[in-house]
């Protein structure tokens, strides 16, 4: 199947089929719905390498995760394919594990033109050779952003998120409220801590204990509740700064023959499915992040349309959801 036998079955001329396909905005709604009919019907598949030398766009966005396993970057994906797809955009997704090495031979497909522009959820500590690397391309950072505002970004304001958990605890009676953290090269390990650190001290609560998770899985969360419940005083509630963190939390403190809430409370982080799976239910502060993913790549797709406009910053607002853990 052709362009010019979509033009003729859409009774439309073959540049009206060919706006329509390069999602042009001068096409009359009539039209487009014809064009779009008629592509339903005859299993048209266009030819995006013709397309992409002809337009010099490859209607592809490049997505570096730091690890696709986290569910809630599998989230933000989500959203950022849903309005990639909203604006005749696909993704190429690559799990980056905040390798500068394994990012640098992604980021050869920028050079090769065969994505038009890249959104990254890569550690803090990688945005400066990441930016040397992307240059002056369409680029968005997700989640975790530069506080310069040299890049254009999306994430929440994690401090605030933070001491939102510790105020909630601290209301609720707790006075031992321990943390588990993940890499402080993140740029929200860092800031929750600081809220977290912050809060305790607007609480007035002097004792504090902080276990950092080898990595963001159940196991270290796991190992990293173990250490707390290994200290002379233990904790009386328990801030994880990832669900999946505060669901191994969850296991260790059950393990150790010890009662949710009633002996240690815990809160997650991120709001995943996983919050609502786990027994009891998980008590987290949930991010909006597949609306995250949609403003990032809808960022990035005003970038790639103007790549002269200046780096925005959209600071999102977090809730926190309580469930039976606390």
């Amino acid at each position: 199947m052709s362009i010019q036998k979509i033009a003729r079955l859409a009774g439309v001329s073959v540049a009206t089929v060919s706006r329509v396909l390069n999602n042009s905005d001068s096409v009359k709604d009539r039209n487009r719905q014809k064009v779009l009919q008629a592509i339903k019907e005859s299993n048209y598949q266009p030819n995006l390498l013709a397309r992409q030398l002809r337009t010099a766009r490859s209607s592809m966005i490049l997505v570096m995760v730091s690890d696709i396993s986290n569910p809630f970057c599998a989230e933000v994906v989500k959203g950022i394919e849903e309005q990639a797809e909203k604006n005749g955009y696909r993704i190429l997704l690559c799990n980056s594990g905040s390798d500068i090495e394994r990012s640098r031979s992604s980021l050869q497909l920028l050079s090769g033109k065969m994505v038009d522009g890249i959104i990254t959820m890569d550690a803090f500590s990688k945005l400066a050779e990441l930016s040397q690397l992307i240059g002056t391309a369409p680029w968005v950072q997700c989640a975790e952003y530069d506080d310069s505002g040299a890049t254009s970004c999306v994430g929440i304001d994690d401090r605030v998120a933070a001491r939102q958990v510790v105020g909630y605890l601290a209301e609720q009676g707790r006075q031992r409220i321990g943390l588990i953290n993940h890499d402080l090269s993140y740029n929200y390990a860092r800031l929750r801590q600081q809220g977290y650190l912050q809060q305790l001290s607007q609480q007035r609560l002097s004792w504090q204990a902080i276990a950092y998770a080898s990595e963001l899985s159940f196991s270290a969360g796991q190992a990293a509740m173990n250490l707390l419940l290994q200290a002379e005083t233990r904790p009386d509630a328990v801030f994880a700064v990832s669900d999946t963190l505060a669901a191994g939390a969850m296991a260790a403190i059950q393990q150790a023959g010890l009662r949710i809430p009633d002996d240690i409370a815990v809160v997650g982080f991120d709001g995943t499915e996983l919050a609502g799976m786990v027994s009891p239910p998980l008590t987290t502060l949930a991010q909006p992040s597949r609306e995250i993913g949609r403003q990032a790549c809808e960022l990035v797709l005003q970038k790639i349309a103007r790549p002269d406009a200046s780096p925005q910053r959209i600071i999102m607002t977090g809730e926190l959801i309580l469930r039976a853990s606390s």
